[in-house]
């Protein structure tokens, strides 16, 4: 430490590039202080600093012996409280996921100790260094959050142990959704709204959730004991109801809860199956040689669909790309909302199908292929319904939303179908066919880095800086931190370091998830664990990436 307060003390007023003097590590009596980073100057990315406390110090040596769900838990919840403490030090941010938990680098145990990483704004007046300034926080305030954030004594062990136990629960009830033959379980009690459309926290005065009788069921959590809620079983599940009455409440509830919730959120006894993907129109995406002939064929000009590739897809076309590549990259649930789809990919009714032939209409609608996905490929569906009834043909289960109240609707849908039946004619002219991963270049990832200088920089969820290329991501809405992206883009680039083509990149991706993932990613506290199938949707958006089939 006073090797630090000494080089700051030399510095002062100086030109901000001497900053780069402080790199390096320092010993705090009982925690190192790693200095990995130095911004070129005031405006550049702040500086990277990690925090080395050994275990022996702590008090919190139990929680190494914790089970992996309760350790991410605490390291989430020791985050949090350092992100606490340093509210008053404006310039002081460590990386945070909102309501939910990821599997995060912003704080590590390791075998030294707990390992906070975090960044800082070193300060200047201009492009003059502020010495003292510097001093007062680096070895005054910061010492003091790293100290209370990791000590057993200044912390609320109450709080932490119910922050991991709900967690630990969520863990355990998605466990049990494959046995159960559910894609999600949505706890009694539940409160689905938010508190606004740019808000993620729970609304207030919101009607708590309950599930229909004949739709519940009762899972186990190690903390909570027995929890009641409603079942969504595997298959085709449709959420009907009039506009305003929490359809898309229930299902925006349901495509978040691929992640662990915060204790207080409302969602806390939620969940999802991890690989359920919510899909929807994107008009102006890029495709790769991707095969569409379940989807899309015979289109004008002969063009072929069975490696289709366009820089400008339409609404149609680019659901039917996500769904394939969703497929691809081990998709387990669809999860679709009629208002944000393409309505020719949805549905073609008879009226339609009357005016226009077959013969003349490439898409194969996703109503005559939505039951072969089910049976042929274990892939269920939910959709949120409003305007079609030809889905209720090929439902397993009809949800009403009334009031924000979930009502069984499956056997009076029966009935509609037998007192109206559709007149409208099922166009799939083939069994579902199933096609062999494509390949994608390591190359063309490489030359897309070198351009750009081997950048990669998340802005939010919204974009991925590659290279020289920026991925536009903001259709990806279960994307919940820029930490996921960033990883997302450390992990195409380990595909890109080995020559050749990567011949299934979604199990290298896969394979480079296991274990100690963040071993293989930057030294850095903004990288959170993502999705295989979110990995893949990025990868996909790369306009300068090459597959091949």
């Amino acid at each position: 430490m006073d090797h630090l307060t000494a080089t700051l003390k030399k510095i002062e007023r100086q030109n901000y590039r001497a900053y780069q003097q402080i790199k390096g590590e320092y010993d705090f009596k009982d925690f190192t202080l790693h200095i990995d980073h130095v911004q070129g100057d005031s405006h550049a990315s702040a500086s990277r600093v990690r925090a080395i406390r050994p275990w022996s110090v702590t008090g919190l040596e139990d929680l190494r012996e914790a089970s992996a769900s309760y350790q991410v838990a605490a390291r989430d919840f020791i985050a949090r409280q350092f992100a606490f403490y340093a509210k008053q030090e404006n310039d002081i941010d460590i990386a945070l996921t909102g309501q939910t938990v990821l599997d995060s680098t912003a704080v590590l145990f390791t075998e030294e100790g707990i390992e906070i990483r975090f960044r800082v704004n070193l300060p200047a007046e201009g492009r003059t260094i502020l010495g003292k300034r510097a001093i007062n926080m680096l070895t005054f305030h910061l010492p003091k959050f790293i100290r209370k954030s990791t000590l057993e004594r200044e912390l609320d062990m109450e709080k932490l142990h119910q922050h991991c136990q709900v967690i630990e629960d969520q863990d355990a009830i998605r466990r049990q959704l494959k046995d159960k033959g559910l894609i999600a379980f949505v706890a009694n009690g539940s409160i689905l709204p938010r508190f606004a459309g740019n808000s993620d926290l729970p609304m207030r005065d919101a009607v708590d959730f309950v599930a229909p009788e004949s739709l519940q069921v009762t899972l186990n959590a190690p903390h909570k004991g027995q929890v009641t809620g409603l079942g969504i079983p595997k298959g085709i599940t449709l959420i009907v109801g009039g506009g305003f009455h929490g359809k898309s409440t229930l299902l925006n509830a349901v495509e978040r809860s691929i992640y662990n919730h915060i204790p207080g959120d409302g969602r806390e006894y939620v969940v999802t199956d991890r690989d359920a993907v919510k899909i929807k129109a994107e008009d102006g995406r890029c495709v790769h040689n991707l095969n569409l002939s379940n989807y899309i064929n015979h289109l004008p000009m002969g063009k072929d669909t069975a490696n289709f590739s366009t820089q400008d897809a339409s609404g149609s076309t680019s659901q039917a790309a996500w769904l394939q590549e969703s497929i691809e990259a081990g998709a387990s649930a669809m999860l679709i909302d009629e208002d944000t789809s393409a309505t020719n990919f949805l549905i073609r009714d008879e009226r339609m199908q009357a005016l226009v032939s077959k013969g003349d209409e490439p898409i194969t609608p996703l109503v005559d292929r939505i039951g072969q996905l089910s049976e042929s490929l274990d892939i269920s569906s939910i959709i949120v319904m409003g305007g079609s009834g030809d889905y209720l043909d090929v439902a397993d289960t009809v949800i009403q939303m009334h009031d924000y109240q979930a009502q069984d609707l499956t056997q009076k849908a029966q009935e509609v179908i037998v007192q109206h039946p559709t007149q409208r004619v099922n166009e799939s002219e083939s069994e579902l066919a199933t096609f062999k991963p494509r390949s994608c270049s390591r190359l063309a990832l490489q030359k897309t880095l070198a351009d750009g200088k081997y950048r990669i920089t998340a802005k939010g969820t919204d974009t991925l800086r590659f290279g020289k290329e920026f991925i536009d991501i903001q259709a990806l809405e279960q994307l919940e931190s820029g930490s996921e992206v960033n990883a997302i883009g450390w992990l195409m680039m380990q595909i890109a370091q080995l020559p050749g083509w990567s011949n299934v990149p979604a199990k290298e991706m896969a394979d480079a998830l296991q274990g100690d993932w963040y071993k293989t990613m930057p030294v850095q506290g903004d990288i959170a664990k993502p999705r295989v199938v979110d990995a893949m949707a990025t990868l996909n958006r790369l306009r300068k990436a090459q597959f091949k089939g």
